[in-house]
């Protein structure tokens, strides 16, 4: 469903708002607790979904490993701060049950097997 709200239209989990002649569409992120999301660039929320997903199919890894391969990779690539892009697009895919955490310590990141 797609509500038009002036120039602002709402579609379930997405915000697409016309700014100045360009359409930038969003993204309403979720939170695994239950806090409220955030409203990121639907581009940026890909790539660094892409990028989380590729890292934890080949390991399992600490918040420091999983951020330092985010920083690595996207360093003087990426418009705005990787490590809240980063963190954000995390909790997402938490809240979404695509990624959870281990009881080890440290605690670890993996994919949520199907």
């Amino acid at each position: 469903m797609l509500v038009r709200f002036s120039d602002i239209y709402i579609g379930e989990n997405m915000t697409i708002k016309k700014e100045e002649g360009m359409t930038a569409e969003k993204i309403l992120t979720k939170h695994p607790l239950g806090k409220s999301g955030r409203n990121i660039d639907r581009k940026k929320y890909d790539t660094l979904k892409k990028a989380i997903l590729s890292a934890l199919r080949k390991n399992d890894l600490t918040h420091t490993e999983l951020f330092s391969r985010l920083n690595k990779s996207f360093k003087g690539k990426f418009s705005g701060n990787i490590s809240w892009y980063g963190e954000t697009v995390k909790l997402d895919l938490e809240a979404k049950k695509i990624v959870e955490r281990t009881a080890s310590k440290p605690q670890k990141y993996r994919l949520k097997p199907n």
